[in-house]
């Protein structure tokens, strides 16, 4: 699988997950927060796998998107930083629906202007090959990146 066919599908597994949270009746604490837990283990592995790998290959690619990928890089610092006060957040507090909501908001921004935006300009600079190459070492990178937020590297930054 390519690189941004991989990406993509990531998007529509977090979305999925993110209807299904608006879905759950407002007092569905257990169901608020496994779906909640799979978000952030969701979004921490994809922003991983995004500023270790394909951001460095796609800012060499094509140098023009440099600021968009320091756009990124920034708005996952946003995210992780959420996805670490809702891992630790009670469902049944009244911030937790709120935190979830303002991360929706700022993930489907982010996927929009990386969808339009961007993969069609990095596609064209990258190649069917070179995705290729690069969509199997974000499917291995997968494999062991950290589940845990805050070590994701745009945290620190």
């Amino acid at each position: 699988m390519d690189a941004i066919v991989l990406l993509r599908e990531d998007h529509k597994t977090v979305e999925k997950l993110f209807k299904a949270f608006e879905k759950a009746d407002d007092d569905a604490f257990a169901e608020k927060r496994r779906i909640a837990d799979q978000v952030i283990e969701e979004l921490t592995v994809h922003a991983v796998i995004e500023e270790e790998i394909f951001y460095p290959a796609a800012r060499e690619a094509a140098p023009d998107t440099k600021d968009h990928v320091l756009e990124s890089i920034e708005e996952h610092h946003a995210v992780v930083w959420m996805l670490s006060e809702l891992a630790d957040l009670d469902p049944q507090d009244e911030r937790f629906d709120a935190k979830m909501t303002v991360l929706m908001e700022n993930v489907r921004h982010h996927v929009e202007e990386e969808e339009k935006d961007w993969f069609p300009e990095v596609r064209k600079a990258l190649g069917r090959n070179r995705l290729l190459e690069l969509g199997d070492r974000l499917e291995e990178a997968k494999k062991t990146a950290t589940r845990a937020p805050l070590k994701v590297p745009s945290a620190a930054e």
